[in-house]
């Protein structure tokens, strides 16, 4: 398992982050998807719990994580909450990291 990104959520306070917050946990599994359909971000990453999406990997972090998934690496990618804190501002409260296994 190799080190590949973490980052803090963006664009949490936009989404259902809210709705999920206290069943969130250090350790807990979260699943990238493209986002196709956005216009802000042709590389447009999103992060899911279950079905609850949380927000986006950052732009200056979603290039290779990106590629990876368009090459249909996702089961190459474990993606998992490293840190909460609830007195951060909403946008920093959830770091993930992102880790790629064989």
């Amino acid at each position: 398992m190799e080190h590949l990104a973490h980052f803090t959520i963006a664009g949490f306070t936009y989404y259902e982050g809210a709705m999920v917050f206290r069943k969130l946990k250090v350790g807990k599994a979260l699943e990238l998807r493209l986002d196709s359909d956005n216009k802000f971000d042709a590389r447009a990453v999103a992060i899911y719990y279950k079905d609850s999406k949380l927000g986006f990997v950052p732009r200056g972090e979603n290039r290779i994580i990106y590629k990876l998934l368009t090459l249909g690496m996702n089961k190459h990618l474990k993606t998992t909450i490293q840190k909460i804190d609830s007195r951060e501002h909403p946008e920093s409260q959830i770091m993930v990291v992102i880790h790629l296994i064989n």
